[in-house]
Parts: structure tokens; C-alpha cells; sequence
């Protein structure tokens, strides 16, 4: 960045500095490497320290971690872990996409309460640009429904918990 007129050869403009790093934070970058007219700024972000300059090094401010997160960590010695909910999954069997319906416009192909089919189509997996029907393999009743339409889903993630026919 250049130097305003008038600007001292030891120093640089602490505005600009600022503008850097807002920019940085904002658009998530860790590292810019500026150079223009003899000036060169060489800047860092991230947990161990942030370098300014090749002389100049500036610590990230830490923050402290509240004290009522710790006691939180510490579960009642009467707590007990919540029970699994009852039912079987039926899960993604591709990465992708799920959507609900066929088109925004159409409704979803299975609600809570549905009873489902192992041909059943139960949603769409979009992968690649390819619309997959998937079908439920399962027979029951759609007992609660585990992903929003337009997520992102895993190999192998629950989509559905249905309740066995």
C-alpha cells in the first residue's frame, strides 16, 4: 500500500492497517502479502500470533473462557444419560442434497405420520446434478423426519426415524 505524502519512511498508515484487517476478518482470510512503490506488508491471522511486517509481531488478544462453561462441563452426579429414541433410521445411501418434494412447488413426498413402503419414494438426493428418487426399503410410519430440505447429507446419515411395521 503506498504511503501517504508526507508519511515519515519508519511508519505506515494505521488506517489502512485497520481496513486490512477488518477485510480479513470479514472475507475470512489468514494471510495477505502487500507490496507496492518499496512498501511491503506481510500480515497473518489465526490462534498463534499475528506477524506484522518482518520486524513487528503482535499477539492475537486470547479470549478467557467463562467460568460458568466450566462448572457446566461437570454433569449432576444424579444425571443420567437420556434414553434413544425408539424406531429405526432410514438413511442417506449417497452423498448429496436432500429435498423433500420433487419441485419447490409440489408437496413433500412423506410428513410425520406417513406410512411408508419399501418402494416407497421417501425424498431426492441430488448428487452431481443427477436427481435420485430414493425409495424407503423399510415398511412403518414416519415417525420423525431428521433433515431440512436443501441440507447437505452423508453417506450412511439418518434421514428418517420410522416406527417398524
Amino acid at each position: 500500500m503506498a504511503k501517504p505524502e508526507g508519511a515519515d519512511k519508519g511508519s505506515f498508515d494505521l488506517d489502512k492497517f485497520r481496513k486490512l484487517l477488518q477485510l480479513m476478518e470479514k472475507h475470512g482470510v489468514t494471510e495477505a502479502n502487500l507490496q507496492k512503490d518499496g512498501e511491503s506488508w506481510k500480515v497473518r491471522r489465526g490462534p498463534k500470533q499475528v506477524t506484522v511486517a518482518p520486524e513487528a509481531t503482535v499477539a492475537p488478544p486470547v479470549a478467557a473462557a467463562p467460568v460458568a462453561a466450566a462448572a457446566a462441563a461437570t454433569p449432576p452426579p444424579a444425571a443420567e444419560a437420556p434414553a434413544a429414541p425408539a424406531g429405526i433410521t432410514i438413511d442417506a445411501p449417497t452423498v448429496g442434497t436432500f429435498y423433500s418434494s420433487p419441485t419447490p412447488e409440489d408437496p413433500v413426498f412423506v410428513n410425520v405420520g406417513s406410512t411408508v413402503q419399501p418402494d416407497t419414494t421417501i425424498c431426492i438426493i441430488e448428487a452431481m446434478k443427477v436427481f435420485n428418487q430414493i425409495p424407503a426399503e423399510k415398511s412403518g410410519r414416519i415417525v420423525e423426519v431428521l433433515v431440512a430440505n436443501g441440507d447437505p447429507v452423508e453417506f450412511g446419515q439418518p434421514l428418517f426415524r420410522i416406527e417398524p411395521a
